[in-house]
Order: C-alpha cells, then sequence, then structure tokens
C-alpha cells in the first residue's frame, strides 16, 4: 500500500467468550463457548432460543444516564473503545484531537431499540405517543461511531461503514485509508452488534440462517463441520487503536502487528447466498495479498468468515483454494465464530483482534465443534486445541449478505 504505514497498537475486544484482550485471548485458547440459551428476552416459542451474549464486568457498564440513552450496540462499542484506548497507552491529553478519527461498523444498529419503539408504537392507539424521543439517535448505524467521538472529544473524521457482516473489516479499510493518505495520524476502528433482539433472531431463523441444536448450545457453532446446520447469532464489538508508524514510534509505542493491506470485492450473485464457485471471494484474498505485498506462500494463517452454513463454508473453501493455489492445503485455517457466534456487523473486526493476537502469541485460535470435518472443503481446518506455530503473516476473510467481500492482512509489527 502507498503512503503512510499504518500499525495495531490497541485491541478491545467485547465478546461472549472474554472481554478485554487478555481475557479473550484466554478464552480462545481455551475453546470456551459463548453460546448459551438465550437470557435478554424470552425466546420461548421461537425455532431458535441460542445465541451467544456477553457479560459485562461491572465496572465497565456504563451510567444509568449513558444506558437509558443508548442502545446496546452503541454500549458495547463504547465498552470496546475503553479497552482499546487502554491497551493502547495513548494519552489523548498530549494528543492533537483532531487527527484522531473514528471509524465504528455495524450491520444494524439499534435493534433493541427499534424493536421496543415499534412495539409500543403498534400496540397503542395513538401510536406515535408509545414512541421514546430517543428513538431516531439511539437506532441509528452511526450511532456508536457517533458516541465514542462525543465521549472522547474525538474531532478527525469519522465514518460507520454499513456492509452487514462485512461492516466491521470495511470500517478498519476506512481507517486504514485515513492514516494511509495522512488524513489522521490515529483512528479508533472496529465493529459493533446487538442484535439479540426476539424479531431478529426470528427473522434469521424464518431465513433457515440459524442452527436449531437449542438443546446443546455449546456445540451448536459448528464450521466446516460434516454436520453444519447454521450459524448462531451473537452480540459483541470490537475497536482496534491504528496509527502511523511514523506516530506510534513518535510516542515509543511498540506496534501489535502491522496493518498491511485489504482486498474487496462483491459476488454481483445473490443479496444473502454466496457466490458458490467462490470466484467473487478470491478476487478478495488476492486483492489483499497484492495491497500487502504477500505471496500465498507467506501466509501463515487464514481467520475463516467461517458461518457454520452449507452454502457459506463451501463457498470460502472454494475461494481459498483459488487465491491460495497449492498453499490452501497446508496453510492452518480456523473459524472463530464457533466460540463468539456470529456477531454480524462486529465479526470483521473481532476477527481482526484474534489474527493479532495469532501474530502475537504464535497461537492459531481454534475451531470448536470440529468432530467431524467436511472432507470436500479441502482445508487444513484447525480443530478444538488450536495450533502452536509461528505465524508472520495472517488473513482475516469477511464475506457479507449482499456479496459484499472484504479480506484484511495483517502481519508481524
Amino acid at each position: 500500500m502507498s503512503g503512510h504505514r499504518v500499525v495495531v497498537t490497541g485491541l478491545g475486544p467485547v465478546t461472549s467468550v472474554g472481554v478485554g484482550a487478555k481475557r479473550f485471548h484466554v478464552g480462545q485458547s481455551e475453546g470456551r463457548s459463548g453460546v448459551r440459551t438465550i437470557s435478554r428476552f424470552d425466546p420461548a416459542g421461537l425455532p431458535v432460543r441460542i445465541a451467544a451474549e456477553v457479560d459485562l464486568p461491572p465496572e465497565l457498564e456504563l451510567s444509568r444516564r449513558d444506558t437509558r440513552a443508548t442502545d446496546r450496540c452503541t454500549q458495547l462499542a463504547s465498552v470496546a473503545a475503553t479497552l482499546a484506548l487502554q491497551d493502547s497507552g495513548l494519552d489523548l491529553e498530549a494528543e492533537d484531537r483532531s487527527r484522531i478519527g473514528v471509524a465504528i461498523g455495524s450491520g444494524a444498529g439499534g435493534t433493541e431499540t427499534t424493536e421496543h419503539n415499534l412495539r409500543a408504537s403498534f400496540e397503542r392507539a395513538d401510536g406515535h405517543k408509545g414512541l421514546s424521543a430517543r428513538f431516531i439517535p439511539s437506532s441509528m448505524v452511526n450511532s456508536a461511531a457517533a458516541w465514542v467521538t462525543i465521549q472522547y472529544g474525538l474531532t478527525g473524521p469519522s465514518s460507520a461503514a454499513v456492509t452487514a457482516c462485512a461492516s466491521g473489516a470495511d470500517s478498519l479499510v476506512a481507517a486504514h485509508q485515513m492514516i494511509a493518505t495522512g488524513e489522521a495520524d490515529v483512528v479508533l476502528a472496529g465493529g459493533t452488534e446487538a442484535p439479540l433482539a426476539s424479531r431478529m433472531v426470528g427473522g434469521f431463523a424464518k431465513m433457515r440462517a440459524l442452527s436449531t441444536r437449542n438443546d446443546e448450545p455449546e456445540r451448536a457453532s459448528r464450521p466446516f463441520s460434516a454436520d453444519r446446520d447454521g450459524f448462531v447469532l451473537g452480540e459483541g464489538a470490537a475497536v482496534l487503536v491504528l496509527e502511523s508508524a511514523e506516530h506510534a514510534a513518535a510516542r515509543g509505542a511498540v506496534p501489535l502487528a502491522e496493518f498491511r493491506g485489504y482486498g474487496r470485492s462483491s459476488d454481483a450473485y445473490h443479496v444473502t447466498a454466496p457466490r458458490p464457485d467462490g470466484t467473487g471471494a478470491a478476487r478478495a484474498v488476492t486483492a489483499a495479498l497484492r495491497s500487502a505485498r504477500l505471496d500465498a506462500a507467506d501466509v501463515g494463517y487464514v481467520n475463516a468468515h467461517g458461518t457454520g452454513t452449507t452454502f457459506n463454508d463451501a463457498a470460502e473453501a472454494q475461494a481459498i483454494r483459488l487465491a491460495l493455489g497449492d498453499a490452501a492445503a497446508r496453510v492452518p485455517v480456523s473459524a472463530t465464530k464457533s466460540l463468539t457466534g456470529h456477531t454480524l456487523g462486529a465479526s470483521g473486526a473481532i476477527e481482526a483482534v484474534a489474527s493479532v493476537q495469532a501474530l502475537i502469541h504464535n497461537l492459531v485460535p481454534p475451531t470448536a465443534n470440529l468432530d467431524e470435518p467436511d472432507a470436500e472443503l479441502g482445508l487444513n481446518v484447525v480443530g478444538a486445541h488450536g495450533l502452536e506455530t509461528g505465524v508472520d503473516a495472517v488473513l482475516s476473510n469477511s464475506f457479507a449478505f449482499g456479496g459484499h467481500n472484504v479480506v484484511l492482512a495483517f502481519t508481524r509489527g
């Protein structure tokens, strides 16, 4: 990539397997599933009653006033941003905040707020009087990005990508561009999603996209398994602190990794189904390698989109084989959605954190519940115990409804 080099200096994951970089790494390393029976609402009567919920430590929860003013989607992003800043050691008091940007995407924004307000409106004869004055600002997809700028007084560029399950990854791309072009020195970038509202779960269930293993929640998310039967919805967020290499060096920060490049493409095929031959996703992988100046042989790990649906896993496997060629048979691949569930617009950012941690710890995270790998996929999928191995370059895949494909490339800092 031309322009300024972009490095990662802080990680702020907020997930069902761990909140904060250390707890998230430990949770993944131990193969700890975050999937359980839904408790955020009563799922009785729904065909799917399981999801991956986040337990926020009390000390990280927002104040009562801020909680009332925001949707959970924004609350998770706020916590993620706070954790990322703490992890980075960035002293905002010493920074020019007009040179700090924010890029936090979401697939749906304030889902709980929207459902609550519409229900209240439809239940009343004078419908509109059932709406909260906070309905619109709390449900906006850009609410999380806006909130973080206000929370920390960051007046640099801000944006919120909305490309379904690729939103978090797309926001990291936006942040990379801000820094590479010199528009910002630092960007808080990532994704957030809080989709655990009854109509959202019901809608995905109606599409037959979700696993129905209600009696064994921890074993329901089974990417790349021969007996996979759909994904498991999850909530969560992740924010990464990205900086120009020059800015990080000037303040004495040691990069966790370098964000070397990215690739994007469109399937131009179907609004929900991936292009079966994998060519659209393969173009994004190839573009990521090209922008990062990497060869297929350099890749030490692929963090797969890996949802656990029959068609998505097959199309992604085909894309990896097309793009990596002979290297595809040896490169370790894992699907961390097997633990976190599918966090939709947050997933690309959460998996970027997992990818950076693979570089830091030389540990490829596990793919849970891989009892019988689907041999027809032709990939080297890492199972339940993870893999200790030297990793110098990682690709992180995000392939979304609508055919939006985003692949991120990270290398050692």
